[in-house]
């Protein structure tokens, strides 16, 4: 199975473990209609109910191994070091304010993107967010560290940026409670005919 991006990967997710959680609660539900009824299961119930948990620890451990190579950016960022990005951009944060490299980052569709982000003076976030809000990704930015994301952007659209680690009250309007480090639409990506990212 071959997940693009982290909504297609967390789709499969939410189904897999909702089926678990109802298995897992079927041996909570049997094991209570036991504990209330007269009669006390024989002996020889024990064996297909051992081998139920059996078969539900098989499946939580399998999930995991069958799942966590299919995960998009995990083999990019193993190997990162025989990567060369198709496009680089430097950004450095100050007292809560973005030093963007341009108005407005824009890559192609599939292109493997290097973000190097500094900060002068506080521990920060780089996170890109979807317009629905859900996040695409992020990394934490230590001061006076280099910092730096490999990313692919195998989704179109607008994507905003905005800091994912608290850095105090000064990231936010104190009247209104509005985020001054929201960059609107500060990664556009484009080249294919579908704009995920918009929804």
């Amino acid at each position: 199975m071959d997940f693009k991006t982290s909504v297609e990967l967390l789709s499969f997710h939410w189904m897999a473990y909702t089926i678990y959680a109802l298995l897992i609660i079927s041996v909570i539900a049997w094991f209570g209609f036991n504990l209330v009824r007269k009669e006390k299961a024989k002996s020889i119930v024990r064996i297909p109910f051992y081998g139920y948990i059996a078969f539900l620890v098989a499946g939580g451990v399998g999930h995991h191994i069958f799942t966590y190579n299919t995960i998009p950016w995990v083999a990019e960022d193993i190997m990162r070091h025989e990567i060369t990005p198709d496009h680089e951009f430097h950004i450095m944060i100050e007292k809560h304010r973005w030093k963007l490299p341009e108005e407005k980052m824009v890559v192609n569709v599939g292109e493997k993107v290097m973000f190097n982000v500094g900060s002068t003076d506080l521990t920060y976030g780089f996170g890109l967010f979807r317009k629905d809000g859900s996040m695409v990704t992020q990394m934490q930015v230590l001061p006076t560290r280099n910092n730096d994301l490999l990313w692919t952007f195998h989704e179109c659209g607008s994507f905003d940026l905005t800091s994912t680690e608290y850095a105090g009250p000064h990231q936010y309007d104190e009247h209104t409670g509005e985020d001054l480090m929201l960059v609107r639409d500060a990664v556009e990506v484009v080249g294919c005919n579908e704009k995920v990212a918009s929804k």
